[in-house]
């Protein structure tokens, strides 16, 4: 696989140029569209986040799938679309550009998603089977625990220890540079739910003080 040393000047241009279209697709907020759409205001409801998790709490179980499906293709087709005219390394800058725009985004003033489906829908098309895997992981974790955050970022972490394992060719499928892309990817994603965790601890330790 051709590393970012070897790409050309052009190269380099095309994939810079082609990763801040990705961000602005990935700012583009399918939740948040919809909503307004159906008079409804993610912002203010359920947990405030313009994601499909909330829109399904708010608009509904479908709506909340619609949002998760469009928020998997946005990942998905701008990094087959680059890796299919720039290479792999260009599309690797393209899956992390859509994910950064999409919970970032500067159409929400900085506000967005919390990337899962994002970046599940980018790493589909680069390594399948990674997603497959963070898929079983998040619907199991959903099934026994009824709580989406915390199958979110198991399944992140699962990300994170395929990426550490194919950056350090430990294991014979990858490359080194998608396995970085998989540790950044899955840490940007754990980063956006620090919330989410510090709720968890709290509650534990909660939970241990009154046991």
């Amino acid at each position: 696989m051709t590393a970012v040393a070897d790409l050309s000047a052009g190269e380099l241009l095309e994939a810079a140029l082609a990763s801040v279209a990705a961000f602005l697709v990935g700012a583009v907020n399918p939740a948040t569209i919809l909503a307004r759409i159906l008079g409804k205001d993610l912002k203010h409801s359920g947990s405030g986040n313009p994601g499909a998790t909330n829109a399904g709490r708010v608009l509904g179980a479908r709506w909340g799938v619609v949002v998760g499906v469009l928020d998997v293709l946005k990942g998905l087709v701008p990094v087959l679309v680059a890796r299919q005219l720039f290479g792999t390394v260009p599309a690797l800058c393209v899956g992390l550009a859509v994910v950064l725009g999409h919970i970032w985004s500067p159409f929400l003033r900085g506000q967005g998603g919390k990337g899962v489906a994002t970046s599940l829908g980018a790493i589909l098309a680069v390594e399948p089977w990674f997603g497959l895997g963070m898929v079983v992981v998040f619907g199991l974790l959903v099934w026994r625990m009824r709580w989406v955050a915390g199958a979110s970022v198991s399944a992140c972490l699962l990300l994170l220890g395929l990426g550490v394992l194919t950056a350090a060719r430990w294991v014979p499928f990858g490359t080194r540079e998608t396995g970085v892309w998989c540790i950044v990817l899955a840490l940007v994603v754990i980063y956006r739910h620090r919330r989410n965790i510090e709720l968890w601890i709290s509650a534990r330790r909660d939970a241990s003080s009154t046991g």
